[in-house]
């Protein structure tokens, strides 16, 4: 009798996802995760796992469950479905995208859009490296890095400039930098899955050349 294949894990909706995180408190927050989760995706240390990227969403140790049934929601949600959706963005006709949601033309619409770009970009950042504090990149990815690196100064000042009014000029127009955000969101997302596509074209190159075959033994 032919062995019945299991049928893949549907992708799960993001308000589930952040349902999830919600529940089990998890301080960062879900457009974080799904930047971190795609860094470390691309990650070229082969000591990247999807499991010890989970556990640092929570310090380095998992949440408690009630049992059983829960832990195994947990793993499919985060990791059978987010994570595993998250991967198919290794190819170049799956471009990753930043969240989007509405943003009013005011000081508080600015601030949250500012934030919510520098929170994405860090964590694709800390995904990306985990624990190293140095990586061997390829070239293509490293220049992404340093356009990210500069799109993340532009979000900090943002941020900076719309929750602290104080000296701030009055006739800036705040709907002229969303405007602007919206050009930076386009950017940061090639960069990212530049960085994406190249480091993982690398990390196959290495396991290819690190593959060894079995000798002959007289």
């Amino acid at each position: 009798m032919a062995r019945q294949k299991r049928p893949p894990t549907a992708i799960p909706s993001d308000d589930a996802v952040r349902a999830l995180l919600e529940r089990h408190r998890c301080p960062v927050p879900f457009h974080a995760v799904r930047t971190r989760f795609l860094g470390n995706i691309a990650s070229p240390s082969l000591a990247a796992s999807p499991l010890q990227d989970v556990k640092q969403l929570w310090g380095g140790e998992l949440p408690v469950f009630d049992g059983e049934d829960e832990l195994n929601e947990f793993m499919t949600v985060l990791v059978m479905g987010l994570w595993n959706g998250l991967t198919r963005h290794q190819e170049r006709g799956h471009p990753f995208r930043l969240a989007r949601f509405d943003t009013d033309a005011t000081a508080a619409g600015l601030a949250r859009l500012a934030l919510v770009r520098r929170e994405e970009l860090d964590g694709f950042v800390d995904g990306l490296f985990g624990p190293h504090r140095e990586l061997d990149l390829p070239e293509r990815a490293r220049r992404a890095l340093d356009e990210l690196a500069r799109i993340r100064a532009l979000a900090d000042g943002a941020h900076g400039l719309a929750t602290e009014p104080v000296g701030a000029d009055p006739g800036a127009d705040i709907a002229a930098v969303i405007a602007q955000f919206r050009e930076l969101t386009r950017i940061a997302e090639h960069e990212m899955h530049e960085t994406v596509l190249a480091c993982t074209r690398a990390r196959r190159q290495a396991l290819a050349s690190a593959m060894v075959a079995r000798p002959t033994l007289h």
